[in-house]
């Protein structure tokens, strides 16, 4: 097992790299430190002069892969390639192009990130296996083909309906919570509840129809007919046997959704004005700064990795011979 765990580590070098490399062909090679230094300066009135000085205040001048007019390793660590990607994947990220540590910003917007990502993961996976449990308990009834009915209605209507429609409902007319803003403390709880809420009811139909086809292919198995042989209740079944079977294809689907958990909802940050890696990143596109974006998909990708790799071991813990 130990050596699985290392060999798969050691797999992750070459992708990050890969990773590295599109991304800086995609920023440098669509957009050169030229366009760069335009966009952030603005287009008009944008003399030479102010372009060259710009490259230079912020590192954009040096040349992209081999620099020939450098000696010994200085044609290689005095690059673009080298000072803007090599680096980060040492998780030294730098600055901004606005002069901010990048990764203290980092540090600081995870707290807001993990305190909305976490209980909106956590509540919505407890929602939808209970409802996806219930479904296949009621299988083949009115109340079977009515929920999933229903699923696939709740899975059409767009997430910006539901955060327009909670702000609106639960912050404007009724008053209950804020409608946006943070604060630090246990008085952040009243600027999350309805956001965490907002991204429960958003993804209950999707994750209810797909638990509910994990349990009905589950339920269709030859342990089930025998442990229904010797008596055992559906409720059982379902709850203990069928749940625990389940697991593997659950623990999949999760390694999706944990990148989110540091990286933060994009749309939902920004909605709420909650100050998280996802609404830090929208700012970093709005404003062009490609040294955060550079940054933030990196640490998407390693996040990515990491989670695949602890999804593998944790198979191990639901099905034993996986470790063969």
């Amino acid at each position: 097992m130990l050596a699985y765990i290392i060999r798969r580590a050691l797999y992750a070098i070459p992708v990050l790299i890969g990773v590295n490399l599109i991304t800086f062909l995609l920023f440098f090679v669509v957009n050169t430190p030229d366009d760069i230094a335009r966009m952030q300066l603005g287009f008009k009135r944008v003399t030479p002069e102010a372009i060259q000085t710009w490259k230079a205040t912020h590192g954009y001048d040096l040349p992209y892969i081999y620099n020939e007019e450098a000696d010994g390793l200085d044609t290689v660590t005095q690059t673009l390639f080298f000072q803007k990607s090599v680096k980060v994947i040492a998780f030294e990220f730098g600055r901004s192009d606005a002069g901010r540590s990048i990764s203290s910003d980092i540090l600081e917007r995870m707290g807001p990130s993990l305190a909305l990502a976490v209980p909106t993961l956590i509540v919505g996976m407890l929602v939808n296996i209970t409802f996806g449990l219930l479904l296949v308990f009621f299988r083949s009834t009115a109340i079977d083909w009515g929920g999933v009915v229903l699923c696939v209605l709740l899975m059409s209507i767009s997430p910006l309906f539901y955060i327009i429609a909670g702000q609106y409902v639960a912050g404007k007319l009724m008053n209950l919570v804020p409608i946006s803003g943070f604060d630090a403390g246990w008085d952040m709880a009243k600027f999350l509840i309805l956001p965490v809420i907002i991204g429960v009811v958003g993804g209950v139909g999707s994750g209810t129809r797909w638990y509910r086809t994990i349990f009905m292919e589950e339920y269709g198995k030859d342990y089930v007919r025998t442990a229904r042989a010797k008596g055992l209740s559906d409720l059982r079944i379902l709850f203990v046997h069928v749940l625990k079977n389940g697991m593997i294809p659950i623990l999949t689907g999760v390694v999706v959704l944990l990148p989110l958990l540091f990286m933060g909802s994009l749309i939902m940050e920004s909605f709420f004005g909650i100050p998280g890696l996802g609404s830090y990143t929208i700012e970093a596109i709005n404003q062009q700064d490609f040294a955060i974006v550079r940054a933030m998909v990196f640490l998407g990708s390693v996040l990515y990795i990491v989670g695949l790799l602890l999804t593998d071991i944790s198979y191990t813990l639901f099905d034993p011979r996986i470790r063969l």
